[in-house]
């Protein structure tokens, strides 16, 4: 250790001219590297690719042509079945088909009007039928058919008939389907171990590609839902106009975070200058924490432009992070330099800079490394994003320590040693009075401590893991207010899927029945033998009728689609009977084809034997538990139906996003106790002391359990954000316990007196603490204004944190070194 003391003193801080030049240098390297810097809030980034759910949704996209799509809900200001309405919502119909890359657009003009066209079920191919585009069409009489009809009604036009939704379906990248196919089919290779080397490089081309079509597709989506907006807004005058679905939920999101990084990056920057300087009064003690700051940042930026790694949802607050700790970091060295300077006022700047390093590398080290393992919990969820996190902090970290005992030193060395100034009386009180408390109010202290723990155990007791993206924005956001209205009138908003299995059909032609269908009439072919003819029974239209009705049933589920949907319509046009066998395969093979590809072929797959019935969630449902829906509908599939496993799944985003929950809540609560150990077997290594380690815990344990304790007491749900908070937590709490402890040793080892010391410490590295902690606070304070609940959250529970975490280093620590008296 003496021959790198000796390293540093001859080479950085003889030579901090040519160190600094070396960072400028490395700097403008990341710059420029920072260009390629990309937010990714897409839903790949939020699933597990090993998730066998995964797979069964890729294969339920593919075979049943699900295209991405976005809901226009339109209620105007006149009635909506009104010619002045239609004519409006005909216009704007055509200047959404206008876009380049919108495949189609399904409005109420668009529906087939059966009942108003007064077909009998045997005219249905011969027959013109009637829709709102016709101007013959008795708009009433099509109302009343719409409003109750099984397929339509709460989808295209809400119960009280005055808003109507508009589905634009958007055309799919075929390329990018290739290469997602192409890419998941390798990765599954080489997860078996059984990819070539061939393979391999394939691999590595496929990946450069797909990235590049990805995020080509990603700007793309951006620009149509831009432009979709835009034609909206066109229409404002004519009545209330929401843009809903899920690619603009992404777009969005990202939106929000990228705004928030930007906008809220700088009010943070304001608000840690302004605290700064009333903390230290001294502009040199302002910029030299900034500088740091803003050298790690952009360092850590380029680094992941450089490496092509995407920030998330998940890691948009990394920035936020890497301030935290390297204010925190400088923050440190600059108190540190302050007093020694006040001790050894002779002494040459170099010295005094030396000594600082010194003193402070050890502690500093090891804050960093703490607060990497914590971070590391992340490494281990199975989340690739989460797991990216994990690595970007420990990168960030890395470079933050680096930059502190590189940037800092060498910018002191080309500066006059500083005037020494006291702080003022109301800085010393704060640290005074918490001495007091520590040392005269013990019983107290350590009393609060447990009540505090009982009630935190009590919250966390109520933790709910819960994923609900409609609560991720204000109530005043259009996103918000569209959701909600497409919840409410339109049938809901989150896609889930339910796959009826069958057994193998038997192709046997059913008997004619001579009354309602004589055989005759439908030209059936004794050459045909598409076993397609006969797939249609009403065991299978029976048995999807009932689960339909089931799932339509629950107060969570909005609108239910499913073959019996159409089935129904037809039965009531039949005079209300149910169809035999026979009439089936008629119905199926004569269904005019406009309407079989909107309503049949979504919805079975005769060549896989199965029926698909899709749903919609009412996402803005109060109190909606998630997981415990898809549960209860997969228990009850099995108990009330009689559907194995194998006859019956249930699929979609919101299955796969519940089950990344699960295992990033088990990945941070199981490797919890880990990153505790952890933590305390580098104190021990440190202090050299099992009780100074056990110590050392107890205050981030209580405020890791503080803050996940008020989440549960507050019903604020562990959701994919918010799960995260205990590893930052700890993180965050545990750098002071170190500094704490670490002076404590140094100033008791020259007096041996423990009261004495305390006093010592409050008042110098307590007054770092202090200084520390409310920068941070005050600097977070600032995201509660934003649109973004999760950033909301992050900015309170961090502040939150930071607090608690001061007030127990300052309070319970000292105490807890009182009674075992380790030194």
């Amino acid at each position: 250790m003496n021959f790198i003391s000796k390293l540093y003193y001859r080479i950085i801080l003889s030579h901090p001219a040519a160190t600094i030049s070396l960072l400028v240098l490395i700097l403008l390297f990341f710059s420029y590297n920072a260009k390629d810097f990309k937010l990714d809030a897409s839903a790949d980034t939020l699933i597990l690719e090993n998730d066998k759910d995964l797979k069964l949704l890729r294969e339920i996209t593919e075979r049943y042509n699900i295209k991405e799509f976005l809901v226009i809900t339109f209620t105007p200001t006149e009635d909506l079945f009104t010619k002045k309405s239609i004519k409006r919502l005909k216009e704007l119909r055509e200047k959404l088909l206008q876009l380049e890359r919108v495949d189609s657009v399904i409005t109420i003009l668009d529906v087939p009007l059966l009942k108003t066209s007064g077909v009998k079920l045997s005219e249905i191919t011969s027959k013109k039928l009637l829709t709102l585009d016709d101007p013959e069409t008795d708009l009433l009489v099509a109302k009343k058919e719409i409003l109750s009809s099984p397929i339509y009604k709460n989808l295209i036009l809400s119960p009280d008939g005055k808003t109507t939704g508009i589905q634009v379906n958007l055309k799919m990248d075929q390329r990018y389907d290739e290469l997602q196919k192409k890419r998941n089919a390798l990765l599954d290779k080489k997860k078996t171990g059984k990819i070539t080397k061939v393979e391999e490089a394939e691999l590595r081309a496929c990946q450069i590609e797909y990235e590049r079509t990805y995020a080509l597709l990603t700007k793309n989506r951006h620009q149509d839902i831009t432009e979709i907006r835009e034609i909206i807004a066109l229409f404002k005058n004519q009545g209330k106009l929401y843009l809903g679905g899920v690619p603009m939920i992404a777009d969005d999101t990202i939106v929000f975070v990228k705004n928030d990084l930007m906008v809220f990056g700088f009010g943070v920057f304001i608000f840690i200058v302004a605290t700064l300087t009333l903390v230290f009064r001294e502009i040199r003690w302002v910029v030299l924490p900034l500088l740091n700051c803003f050298f790690s940042v952009i360092i850590m930026i380029g680094i992941l432009g450089f490496l092509g790694w995407k920030v998330t949802v998940l890691s948009s607050n990394f920035i936020s992070l890497m301030l935290i700790l390297t204010l925190s970091m400088n923050i440190h060295l600059s108190v540190r330099y302050k007093q020694l300077l006040k001790e050894m006022p002779l002494s040459s700047q170099i010295d005094v800079v030396f000594l600082t390093a010194r003193r402070m590398v050890w502690p500093c080290l090891y804050t960093a490394l703490t607060t990497i393992l914590a971070f590391s919990s992340l490494v281990l969820s199975g989340i690739k994003p989460v797991i990216d996190f994990g690595w970007m902090m420990t990168i960030g970290l890395t470079v933050t320590f680096l930059t502190s005992f590189l940037l800092f030193p060498s910018i002191l060395m080309l500066l006059k040693k500083s005037g020494i100034k006291d702080q003022t009386e109301k800085d010393l009180e704060v640290t005074r009075y918490l001495a007091l408390v520590a040392r005269n109010h013990g019983g107290k202290v350590i009393f609060a401590a447990i009540i505090l723990a009982i009630i935190s155990a009590l919250g966390v007791s109520k933790l709910k893991v819960e994923n609900g993206f409609i609560n991720y924005f204000r109530s005043k956001t259009e996103i918000y207010q569209g959701m909600k209205l497409i919840d409410e009138k339109l049938g809901g908003t989150f896609p889930l899927e339910v796959i009826l299995k069958f057994d193998l059909p038997k192709t046997v032609k059913p008997e004619p029945d001579e009354d309602n269908f004589p055989e005759d009439d439908f030209g059936w072919d004794e050459e045909e033998k598409d076993p397609n003819d006969y797939w249609f029974t009403p065991y299978k239209i029976d048995q999807i009728k009932e689960v339909h009705d089931y799932l339509d049933s629950l107060p969570e589920i909005g609108k239910v689609r499913s073959i019996a949907s159409i089935v129904r319509t037809m039965e009531e046009i039949n005079g209300g009977e149910e169809f035999s066998g026979l009439e089936l395969s008629v119905i199926n093979k004569k269904i005019p084809d406009d309407i079989r590809r909107e309503v049949l072929d979504p919805y079975v797959s005769a060549k896989d034997n199965e029926a698909r019935i899709s749903m919609r969630i009412l996402d803005s449902l109060e109190g909606l538990r998630r997981g415990e829906l898809i549960k209860r509908i997969q228990k009850d599939l099995k108990d009330k139906f009689g559907l194995t496993d194998d006859k019956a799944q249930v699929a979609g985003m919101l299955v796969l996003y519940n089950n990344m929950l699960k295992s990033l809540f088990r990945s941070q609560i199981l490797t919890l106790g880990i990153v505790l150990l952890g933590i305390a077997v580098m104190l021990l290594i440190l202090f050299r002391s099992m009780s100074l380690a056990v110590i050392g815990i107890i205050p981030n344990l209580l405020a890791v359990g503080i803050v996940l304790g008020i989440m549960g007491l507050f019903n604020i749900p562990l959701d994919m954000m918010t799960i995260t908070i205990a590893a930052i937590t700890m993180g965050i709490a545990i750098d002071n316990s170190i500094h704490y402890i670490y002076r404590f040793r140094e100033e008791f080892s020259k007096n041996k007196n423990y009261l004495e010391t305390i006093d010592l410490c409050h008042r110098n590295i307590g007054r770092a603490i202090v200084n520390t902690s409310i920068t941070i606070i005050f600097g977070f304070s600032i995201l509660v204004l934003s649109n973004f609940i999760p950033t909301i959250y992050f900015g309170v529970l961090t502040g939150l944190a930071m607090l608690i975490a001061m007030l127990a280093i300052l309070t319970l620590l000292p105490r807890l070194i009182l009674i075992s008296k380790p030194f």
